[in-house]
């Protein structure tokens, strides 16, 4: 059974995963591109697409409109399994949209990088 949360796994991808939340509000494509694992494994569903590899996911990033990024990030979760994996949950709001992320985390030579991701939205509360 691998040890949950050793402290410092789970620093490092808290720093990652700040990165890759400080680079998808700032729509820095570089840093989204590299956050995501280089392979035709890697996968993300999104809110109207499901991308299947590392390619079609940089071509997404790359078309995506620049505008209305910023969002607050509540009830985050980071669960991290021996030092090589980890999952990150969150939810977030845009102004009146709510959602929720989540993605899978592999340590890979090149450090943390994120193997798998989904991002749905959650009706409008009425």
């Amino acid at each position: 059974m691998p040890e949950i949360n050793l402290p410092v796994v789970v620093a490092e991808v808290e720093a990652a995963f700040a990165r890759y939340e400080a680079a998808l509000v700032g729509n820095d494509v570089a840093v989204l591109d590299e956050l995501f694992w280089d392979s035709p494994h890697t996968l993300r569903y999104g809110v109207g697409e499901n991308l299947y590899g590392y390619a079609a996911i940089a071509a997404f990033r790359a078309s995506r409109p620049a505008q209305n990024l910023a969002r607050e990030l509540v009830n985050t979760v980071i669960t991290t399994y021996g030092e090589d994996f980890a999952t990150a949950n969150t939810e977030f709001r845009r102004g009146e949209v709510r959602g929720r992320q989540s993605q899978t985390w592999m340590r890979t030579p090149e450090g943390w990088r994120v193997v798998a991701a989904h991002v749905s939205l959650l009706p409008r509360a009425g």
